[in-house]
């Protein structure tokens, strides 16, 4: 009896630890729900990051250049390039979701404060302008 009883202590235990989510859940290699861009997120210290790897769109119509940062409103931000292009910033995790960040969608040139949380092998990023908000869904590759 005393066998059995440690046995399910140990199974509960596992199932729980299974589905216990730490910060780092979020790392790895997600793809946008258009599907036309990949991004890496990161940990640098306490803060979780998000940087561009890949777009259908990539270079300029020479096939050499990589496309630059015009939409954004900063003229010193209009020369970086898209490509490792940061646009995901300074989220913490906290009980299950990454907040206090912003996202940046360079189709726009727009910031905006953001949220994210993990469900299943999807990640719901939430951006907020005032009282207005929008998801978007980017699902895990790597």
């Amino acid at each position: 009896m005393k066998k059995i009883i440690l046995l399910l202590t140990v199974l509960i235990g596992a199932t729980i630890c299974s589905f216990a989510q730490n910060g780092d859940a979020v790392k790895g290699i997600w793809i946008n729900d258009n599907k036309d861009a990949k991004m890496e997120i990161y940990r640098s210290g306490d803060k979780y990051y998000g940087k561009v790897i890949w777009t259908d769109n990539m270079y300029e119509s020479d096939g050499r250049t990589l496309r630059k940062d015009e939409k954004n409103s900063d003229d010193v931000l209009k020369n970086r390039t898209i490509q490792n292009m940061i646009i995901l910033s300074g989220f913490t995790y906290n009980d299950g979701e990454w907040t206090g960040g912003e996202i940046y969608n360079p189709k726009t040139g727009k910031t905006y404060k953001s949220t994210m949380k993990l469900s299943g092998r999807n990640l719901e990023i939430r951006g907020y302008v005032g009282i207005f908000s929008k998801t978007t869904t980017w699902v895990r590759i790597s």
